[in-house]
């Protein structure tokens, strides 16, 4: 197992309207939750595009278990970043068995694994709804289903209880910990400072496109320690 599951390097991406990441360096190793968190804007979602191929970096390198992203091999990748992808004609079901072939799930293993992701998630009784017809709540619980079905060993999720309620976020904190002990390697962003803090091994703080420090996830008072943190940042700037 590869000491570091992804690492990047001087990352740098950014926009017309003056966001993105500034040199950005981040590790994930395997069986560890990481946790980015910052506000609107800090660049969170910038970064995990960067880390998956979707976006290109002017500057920095990404390694994916000791692979260039152009090597990696992406079936043992899962993410779910901005919102669900699924189609609209289709059921869970049916969106569920093609993502699994997309990640080159052998035939015979699609179905059971279907089933398995529709039990995890608590979709059941949606399993035969067009994923047009679910609410906000469940399409998002259909997108980490996929996400997570083929059990992956790199997991990037982006605000991955957006939507969710209480019960959800609980089915998601219970799925990734399974997964973590199994030794994957996952990277989380969330505005929710208690929940990263209940899974979280390492927070890291982005704020202007750059990390500027890290969050004890046992700390007494994690929220008032980020917003220290980012306002003596803005301040310095």
């Amino acid at each position: 197992m590869a000491e570091r599951a992804v690492e990047a390097q001087g990352l740098i991406r950014t926009f017309d309207d003056g966001t993105g990441v500034r040199g950005v360096d981040l590790t994930v190793a395997p069986g560890e939750i990481h946790a980015l968190v910052g506000l609107n804007g800090a660049g969170k979602s910038t970064l995990m595009r960067l880390l998956l191929g979707m976006l290109k970096p002017a500057a920095g390198t990404v390694t994916i278990a000791g692979r260039r992203l152009e090597d990696t091999d992406w079936t043992s990748v899962g993410h779910l970043v901005d919102y669900p992808l699924a189609y609209r004609e289709l059921t869970c079901r049916q969106n569920l068995a093609l993502g699994a072939r997309l990640h080159s799930v052998v035939p015979g293993n699609v179905m059971p694994m279907v089933e398995a992701a529709i039990a995890e998630l608590h979709l059941t009784q949606y399993a035969d709804r067009r994923a047009g017809k679910l609410s906000l709540g469940n399409r998002q619980r259909l997108g980490l289903a996929s996400a997570l079905q083929h059990d992956p060993r790199f997991i990037v999720l982006d605000e991955p209880t957006n939507s969710l309620d209480p019960s959800g976020v609980i089915l998601l904190r219970e799925a990734l910990l399974r997964r973590v002990a199994a030794g994957a390697a996952v990277l989380v962003s969330s505005h929710h400072l208690d929940e990263v803090a209940r899974i979280a091994g390492r927070i890291s703080v982005l704020n202007a496109g750059r990390i500027i420090g890290t969050l004890d996830p046992h700390g007494v008072d994690i929220e008032r320690a980020f917003f220290d943190l980012v306002h003596s940042d803005d301040v310095a700037a």
